[in-house]
C-alpha cells in the first residue's frame, strides 16, 4: 500500500496522471491501476472522475493528508534503521559502578558535540544490573569492567575497547613495603564482597601465604582514594583514576612480586542500532582513548624494600 499511497501523493503534486508517471519513471496506465488498487483497498473512491483530467474529491484530499504523513515516518523509520544516515535519536548507556566516576565525560561530550541530534540518556548500576536492562531493552549499550577471559552471557555481545590497570598504593612515603609479608600485615581498603578485583587479589595474596587485613569496605573510589591518602590503609585502584583524579604526586605504587591486575573494558550491547551505530564507535574510540593515555602516567612505585622503583639509581660498579 505504500507504493500506492506514494502515486497519489505524486498525483496530487503533478495534477494529473501523466505529471505523476512522469516524477515517478513509470506509464500512465500503472499510476491508474495503483490508485485504483487504493480505491479499492479503502473501499472508497478518492478521485473525482466527472471533471477532466481526474482530481481529487474531499476524501482523497484527507487521505492525501494521512498519505504524507505515513509516507515521512516510514523514511523516518528507515533513517533510524539505516547506518549510513546521521546519527539521531535516543542513545542509552548503562556504566558500571567503577566507571562512573567522571572518567567518561571528555568522550561523552565528544559524541553530544559531533552528533547533535543523538540525545543522551545515561545510568549507573552494577554489571549485572545493566545485563539485565540490556535484555529487557531498557538500554542500548552498556560500558562495563569484566574479569579477564570473561565475556557477557548470551544473547549480548562483547566488545573489549580498552584494559585499565589496577594498583596496589599508599599514601606517598608511606611505611609499607612492596612485598606480600608487608601487605598482609597492612589494614586494606577495599570494595565489599562481590568485586572481582578483591577476590584476585585475596586470590594472589593467599598463593603467596597471607591474608589482606581489611579495615573498610566501601563502594566507592572517591571515600577508597581518600582514606588511602590519609593514611589509613592501603588500597586497590586503577591507574585511569589515579591518573584522572590528580593523585599521582599524593600515592605510591606497591608492586609485589608477580602481581599484575588488569581490569578490561567493554562495550555489551545486544545488537545493531541502525543510525547510532556511528555514535557508538565515537563513543568507543574514546573511551580506548583515554585508557591508553592514562596507562602511560607512571605513579611512584615501589617493588623493593624502601627503594621507589622508578627513582633507584644504578650502584657505581667496583
Amino acid at each position: 500500500m505504500l507504493d500506492d499511497l506514494l502515486a497519489l501523493v505524486e498525483f496530487a503534486q503533478a495534477g494529473s496522471i501523466a505529471g505523476a508517471a512522469d516524477r515517478l519513471h513509470r506509464t500512465p496506465s500503472a499510476i491508474t491501476r495503483q490508485l485504483q488498487r487504493l480505491e479499492a483497498a479503502l473501499g472508497a473512491e478518492l478521485l473525482d472522475r466527472s471533471v477532466k483530467p481526474p482530481r481529487l474529491n474531499s476524501l482523497g484530499s484527507r487521505v492525501l493528508e494521512q498519505a504524507r504523513d505515513l509516507l515521512q515516518r516510514t523514511e523516518a523509520l528507515k533513517s533510524l534503521a539505516s547506518r549510513d544516515a546521521e546519527p539521531h535519536g535516543l542513545l542509552r548507556i548503562g556504566l558500571a559502578h567503577p566507571l562512573a566516576d567522571g572518567t567518561l565525560i571528555e568522550p561523552i561530550q565528544a559524541l553530544t558535540e559531533k552528533y547533535p541530534k543523538v540525545r543522551l540518556l545515561l545510568l549507573s548500576e552494577r554489571t549485572s544490573e545493566l545485563f539485565n536492562r540490556l535484555l529487557a531493552g531498557e538500554l542500548d549499550v552498556a560500558v562495563v569492567p569484566l574479569p579477564e577471559g570473561r565475556t557477557a552471557p548470551p544473547p549480548l555481545t562483547t566488545n573489549i575497547i580498552a584494559t585499565d590497570r589496577v594498583e596496589i598504593v599508599q599514601v606517598a612515603a608511606g611505611n609499607v613495603e612492596g612485598d606480600w609479608k608487608s601487605l598482609g600485615r597492612a589494614p586494606w581498603v577495599l570494595n565489599p564482597p562481590g568485586c572481582f578485583l578483591r577476590a584476585n587479589l585475596i586470590d594472589q595474596m593467599g598463593r603467596a601465604g597471607f591474608t589482606p587485613m581489611i579495615a573498610a569496605e566501601i563502594h566507592n573510589m572517591h571515600l577508597q582514594l581518600a582514606f588511602v591518602q590519609s593514611g589509613y590503609g592501603v588500597g586497590l585502584l586503577p591507574a585511569r583514576f589515579i591518573a584522572r583524579s590528580n593523585s599521582l604526586d599524593t600515592v605510591e605504587v606497591l608492586r609485589p612480586p608477580s602481581f599484575d591486575l588488569h581490569m578490561p573494558i567493554a562495550i555489551v550491547r545486544v545488537g545493531q542500532l541502525g543510525a547510532l551505530e556511528r555514535a557508538v564507535e565515537l563513543l568507543e574510540h574514546g573511551i580506548r582513548n583515554l585508557f591508553e593515555v592514562a596507562n602511560t602516567k607512571k605513579p611512584v612505585t615501589r617493588s623493593r624494600r624502601g627503594v621507589p622503583a622508578n627513582r633507584r639509581k644504578a650502584r657505581p660498579r667496583k
